[in-house]
């Protein structure tokens, strides 16, 4: 499964995802996507089992246009955490 993380500025009204946008998001095989935001930049994470990561590119311009310097991250780890083996939930180690 492929992870893409894309940072970039947006203006003051708020970045809508639209239908063609998100069509072009399931062609590239893009299953799950989130997006975060503050008052200057948004984040949109993106992920799928179909989903390569030289698509990112791509796949952001569909969500966020031709915008300038949209910064691009892919995970270095990416991992489940689970309650260790043989820990009995009583705080002692």
């Amino acid at each position: 499964m492929a992870m893409v993380v894309a940072l970039f500025t947006v203006p003051d009204d708020d970045p809508v995802l639209e239908a063609a946008g998100l069509e072009e998001l399931a062609k590239l095989g893009v299953t799950h996507a989130a997006f975060f935001r503050d008052a200057s930049v948004a984040g949109l994470v993106l992920e799928g089992w179909a989903f390569d990561a030289r698509d990112a590119q791509r796949a952001v311009r569909a969500v966020a246009g031709t915008r300038e310097g949209v910064r691009t991250l892919q995970p270095l780890v990416q991992m489940t955490v689970s309650s260790a083996a043989g820990y009995a939930g009583k705080g002692k180690e």
